[in-house]
């Protein structure tokens, strides 16, 4: 397999850049200099704004801990006086041990997340809970997220699944050119529903990328990635952006009971 796809690439190389394949490639084009990333790149028809929270948990404290966040965090979901729903919320499987990983959604973006954190500081039941969770945690960090236009909007499934967290680290500068690819490439991976949300970073580590994906299982992963490289111009998609990447991440994760992504 190695060998075919290196062959694939090796095809895609020696065709000029240029070539009429290329120009069909962007189906938005957007010029980097005539606006920011997040108003080129970013849905227009919603303001949401996601935050991502990554936990390094204790190795003897992870059960204790999903069954205090499987407590209070629906709650939170629930109560419609926050204006933000808890997207997914997973361990990680394969990629770093004893790790949990959530996304929330914020309706109305910065104003409904400074709503949220407003509110939450008045919660003593909150305040006890992130006591509680930082006895247990090694360390955490958060980013704040927008979502690409032409991707999938997360939306609650039934499971089973397990699902693929894949972050990229990408060149500085590059973001433009990273959307403008994948707005083609998209529709390569949308067969077997797999495509759950697509979202860049705006604060915390800048110029990630972060693609979600949902699987019935890792052969069914592997399954549909070998056939993502029998469609014409999947090849050429990955030429064109692996250079853009400086370093690349992947987790799969189980969610858990309390998540609307199953």
């Amino acid at each position: 397999m190695y060998l075919l796809i290196c062959r694939g690439l090796v095809s895609s190389a020696s065709r000029p850049r240029e070539d009429s394949w290329l120009k069909s490639l962007f189906v938005r084009k957007v010029d980097p200099r005539k606006d920011a990333h997040s108003n080129l790149l970013a849905k227009r028809e919603t303001s949401s704004l996601y935050k991502l929270q990554i936990h390094n948990v204790k190795p003897e404290c992870l059960e204790a801990y999903n069954k205090l966040c499987q407590e209070v965090l629906p709650k939170i979901h629930e109560e419609k006086h926050y204006p933000c729903a808890l997207v997914g919320t997973w361990n990680t499987w394969y990629g770093e041990q004893d790790q949990a990983v959530h996304l929330w959604r914020y309706e109305g973006g910065y104003p409904a997340l400074n709503e949220v954190m407003s509110k939450l500081r008045q919660n003593k039941e909150f305040t006890e809970f992130r006591k509680e969770r930082g006895n247990m945690l090694l360390s955490r960090k958060n980013q704040l997220l927008l979502e690409f236009s032409f991707w999938n909007e997360p939306v609650p499934r039934e499971g089973p699944n397990i699902y693929e967290l894949r972050s990229y680290q990408l060149r500085p500068g590059t973001m433009i050119e990273w959307g403008n690819y994948w707005a083609r490439a998209i529709r390569f991976r949308q067969d077997n529903n797999e495509a759950v949300g697509g979202f860049f970073s705006q604060i915390g580590q800048l110029y990630m990328v972060h693609h979600l994906w949902a699987y019935k299982d890792l052969q069914t992963r592997e399954d549909i990635r070998n056939a993502a490289w029998h469609k014409p111009g999947w090849d050429e998609l990955v030429y064109y952006t692996v250079p853009l990447i400086q370093e690349m991440e992947s987790r799969i994760m189980i969610p858990l009971k309390i998540s609307p992504l199953q």
